[in-house]
């Protein structure tokens, strides 16, 4: 994958588009990882909470493209992230993706009855043992953020948060900025809601674009951002990484910013912290 298509965050080369596996199981899951990686992704997202890591391990080998040349993901459950639990956590993901290491090993969401200290400290250790050659969070608000990078012993690269045109996260992405971390988005479409958006149309009428990789195309034009939108669709998944040889005008990529809502969050548990609020 050419270097423009690639987000460095201390250290790690992060494909700046990957296949989010979210809801894709069994051979539906299978069948997804083996198109996207046909049509030239090269970055898998997945997690234990998924259930999925056996179909998109299965996925990975029959793809047949060579184990480095894929950037691999996976999320320990809140559960699972004090000291012994993310490392067994870790260890039972690598079994069922068939795996000796994954590229980036997360915590999932942060657990008010695990402190950072504790959740980090494991964390560290999971990387420095040999199970993931990077390693990151997710659903960290930045003070959160900033603890745990004062905290690590190890760099971290990303923080996968939700994020599109109608959920801003400056406060989030202005310490991934300070620490040198990418700042990966989940729901990057916003579970379709922003596709209806009369602006993005406009933008993709203008380009001969779908709404979707217009969308896609504003992440990627952003400093330090990736993507992982999720779809089980080869069309769909061919065209959410058909988005490299356009470019937004400012103009545009303003419209698009200009879109953020209050109480556009669509992932908000009873388990979340209590979210940074944008300007």
């Amino acid at each position: 994958m050419p270097q423009a298509h690639l987000v460095d965050a201390n250290g790690a080369s992060i494909p700046a588009v990957g296949l989010g596996t979210f809801r894709l199981e069994g051979e539906r899951c299978e069948h997804a990882v083996q198109a996207a990686l046909a049509a030239g992704y090269r970055h898998i997202d997945t997690a234990k909470m998924y259930g999925n890591e056996e179909a998109v391990g299965a996925g990975l080998k029959a793809s047949g493209v060579d184990r480095d040349a894929i950037f691999v993901t996976t999320k320990v459950w809140l559960d699972d992230i004090a000291p012994g639990d993310l490392e067994r956590s870790a260890e039972a993901s690598l079994k069922r993706l068939g795996l000796q290491e994954v590229d980036l090993l997360l915590i999932h969401w942060p657990n008010a009855a695990v402190p950072l200290e504790r959740s980090t400290a494991a964390l560290c250790g999971a990387k420095r043992s040999g199970l993931a050659r990077h390693i990151g969070v997710s659903n960290y608000t930045a003070a959160m953020l900033d603890e745990t990078v004062r905290r690590a012993t190890e760099p971290l690269v990303t923080n996968q948060v939700e994020y599109h045109p109608y959920l801003a996260q400056d406060p989030v992405m202005a310490a991934c900025s300070r620490h040198g971390l990418a700042l990966t988005a989940y729901c990057p479409l916003g579970r379709g809601a922003v596709l209806e958006d009369e602006a993005v149309r406009r933008v993709a009428e203008r380009h001969g674009k779908t709404p979707s990789q217009i969308v896609l195309r504003w992440h990627v034009q952003q400093p330090g951002v990736v993507a992982i939108p999720k779809s089980g669709t080869p069309k769909h998944i061919a065209d959410n990484l058909d988005i490299f040889a356009f470019e937004l005008a400012p103009d545009e990529m303003a419209a698009l910013s200009g879109l953020r809502r209050p109480n556009s969050r669509v992932v908000d548990p009873d388990f979340a912290p209590d979210w940074d609020r944008a300007a």
